[in-house]
């Protein structure tokens, strides 16, 4: 398309800088020779170009042969006559006639209808092309595609025998019906990012031999009014017309969300989109044979019409994997890499709660890259311990230099962090403990869980509040009160979250079993917007006096635990600007004031893992829910 572009643009502009040559009779042609204007005769197969001594041309048409006969004779005499300014004269094949000036004359017209006829044909086509906008947009798995089987999927084994329960009733519909029982119309799969939901589809789609359609929830509103829900009645059609069949729909939320809640108001396209989607769903007409799969992390702002049973059917839970789950996972995704003999499948898993399946993932190509940049012809349980520091703690800042004055207040830092954490009760155990510089963060104090945890104790939450007050608490034991850093701004403001937690949420304070400030924002708009408050300005002061009560105390407490081992932090702090990064029982020899020199710490306390390849390993901690799972940072 571009090169005929050029070509008519070159075409045009030689025509129009080009003069054309000048009509000239046989007559007026014969009186020009003998006057001596012209210097050649170019003769062609039916016409002769003459040129004159300023370099203008002449056209004469010559019709038969006897013209261009007398012509060439006139030209003859003239030259005998003449010989000091003859008429140079040329005589053209005339296999080089009428053809190519034609073909001349015509190309730039064949390549404007070329061009035409090209963007109408892409403009009718199908798919995405500019005609086709209402179209939807969904992709229809075929069988030349990888295919991805229940095989390939692990730590969801809930959510597995679910959607097999679907397949099946695809395969033999009759094992179900002479019971009475009805295909589900619709499955909705929720959980957090990273945990599966869309690898479940495909491993549906690999499944099941029917046709499986795919699209995103936000592949359905575009810039114009109307397309959302044309694109949802034609998705529909296809399915139809495929029946069985399964429909996919990614992030459904996208589309889906709660009618009413937005700017726009009831004119919103989403809304007209969704109003489409829910009589496609269970409306007048039947879908008989169409199942709709969806996944979502946000089912709070999903329209409840959406979800109540004869469009949603079922609803299938896809959490974080158990450590039989990431053990699984983990299994999967080291199938295509060559492990070394040291690497334990199981120590990894217990070493990761709370990773989802894409951590795990991330986790495993981050050690084979680890392995191909040192050149190695295995992965090494030292590679996955490096990238389990890279993943959680982010890439050694090695060109950071820090001076010896900001070494030592980091490492007396995570020694007050990690001394309280060993004091404290119901705490996680400390794990490891580094002042090397990663992120954000000059060092970090990282704490394992023996087990997977799904709710925590008060003591738990109050322990993690003196842990995060042990950092600033040992800064200005040590150095005095005027040299206390900032360092402690994120152990802080967590916390007062926390704190926070306990008394407005959890119900853990003297205020009772109450919530304050419900979480009722627009699903359109953020907290900032619009922020909801159900309760007085006494009631208000009442919470703040129990978060300052709660934070005071735990500060208390762990301002008592440090100076009563001061001795122990001391040893903790030097062993930490020696060694830079202390493993739990090098931490445990520390502030029982014995040497360091060798520590055989295997992952876990009870692992065959090699001691030497596996030392220091970090686990990821589960923290309460008002904090995440981030690690406590300098």
């Amino acid at each position: 398309m571009i090169i005929s572009s050029a070509l008519l643009f070159v075409w045009f502009l030689q025509n129009k800088q080009t003069k054309a040559p000048e009509d000239l009779t046989i007559d007026a042609a014969i009186t020009r020779i003998n006057n001596k204007d012209f210097k050649k005769a170019d003769f062609g197969e039916s016409h002769v170009e003459f040129t004159d001594k300023s370099g203008n041309k002449f056209i004469t048409t010559i019709g038969s042969d006897p013209i261009r006969e007398t012509l060439l004779t006139n030209i003859t005499e003239f030259n005998k006559a003449n010989s000091t300014s003859p008429v140079e004269t040329t005589e053209e094949p005339k296999s080089n006639g009428w053809g190519w000036l034609l073909l001349i004359q015509i190309l730039p017209f064949l390549l404007i209808f070329g061009f035409l006829a090209f963007t109408l044909r892409q403009m009718q086509a199908g798919g995405n092309k500019a005609l086709s906008f209402g179209k939807s947009k969904a992709k229809l798995l075929n069988n030349q595609q990888k295919r991805v089987t229940f095989k390939d999927v692990a730590g969801v084994q809930e959510a597995k025998e679910e959607l097999q329960e679907i397949i099946e009733f695809l395969k033999d519909p009759q094992k179900f019906q002479k019971l009475g029982g009805k295909i589900p119309k619709g499955v909705l799969m929720v959980g957090p990012p990273g945990t599966g939901k869309t690898l479940l589809a495909k491993a549906v789609a690999g499944e099941a031999n029917v046709p499986f359609f795919s699209i995103s929830g936000s592949d359905f509103v575009e810039m114009f009014v109307g397309v959302g829900a044309s694109r949802v009645r034609d998705l529909f059609d296809q399915g139809k017309k495929n029946a069985p069949c399964i429909i996919f729909i990614d992030e459904i939320d996208a589309v889906g969300r709660h009618r009413g809640a937005g700017l726009g108001g009831g004119h919103d396209e989403r809304e007209q989109t969704l109003n489409q989607l829910l009589v496609e769903m269970d409306g007048f007409e039947s879908n008989e044979g169409v199942i709709l799969m969806a996944s979502t992390n946000r089912p709070d702002v999903l329209d409840p019409a959406l979800l109540r049973p004869g469009r949603f059917d079922r609803r299938v839970m896809v959490g974080r994997p158990d450590i039989k789950g990431r053990e699984g996972i983990l299994k999967v995704h080291t199938r295509k890499i060559p492990l070394d003999e040291n690497v334990n499948i199981n120590v990894i898993a217990r070493g990761t709660p709370g990773f989802t399946g894409a951590d795990l993932a991330n986790l495993v190509n981050e050690a084979a890259l680890n392995a191909a940049r040192l050149d190695k012809k295995v992965v090494t349980m030292a590679d996955f311990e490096v990238s389990k520091d890279k993943v959680m703690m982010g890439a050694e800042r090695k060109s950071m230099v820090l001076s010896d004055e900001d070494k030592k207040l980091t490492a007396y830092h995570e020694a007050g962090h990690t001394l309280v954490g060993l004091k404290v009760p119901q705490a996680d155990p400390v794990h490891k403990v580094s002042i090397i510089p990663r992120g954000m963060a000059l060092g970090v104090t990282m704490q394992l869980p023996e087990s997977d945890k799904h709710s925590h104790t008060k003591e738990y939450l109050t322990s993690q509040i003196a842990i995060l007050m042990g950092g600033r608490i040992a800064e200005e034991l040590f150095f005095g009160d005027a040299n206390v850093t900032t360092g402690a701004s994120n152990d802080i403001e967590r916390a007062t979250d926390l704190a926070q937690a306990m008394v407005c949420e959890y119900g853990m304070s003297e205020l009772g079993p109450l919530t304050f400030g419900k979480k009722d924002e627009q699903i359109f708009l953020g907290r900032e917007i619009n922020q909801h408050r159900d309760y007085s300005e006494e009631t208000a002061i009442k919470i703040d006096e129990q978060v300052n009560k709660i934070i005071a105390k735990q500060y208390g407490y762990a301002k008592e635990l440090i100076e009563s081992n001061s001795d122990a932090l001391v040893r903790l702090a030097e062993a930490l600007l020696e060694y830079e990064t202390l493993g739990s029982v090098q931490i445990r020899r520390a502030v029982a004031g014995l040497p360091l020199e060798n520590d055989d710490e295997s992952p876990s306390s009870d692992d065959d893992g090699s001691p030497e390849e596996s030392k220091n390993p970090f686990k990821k901690p589960i923290l309460p829910p008002i904090t995440g799972n981030n690690p406590a940072t300098a």
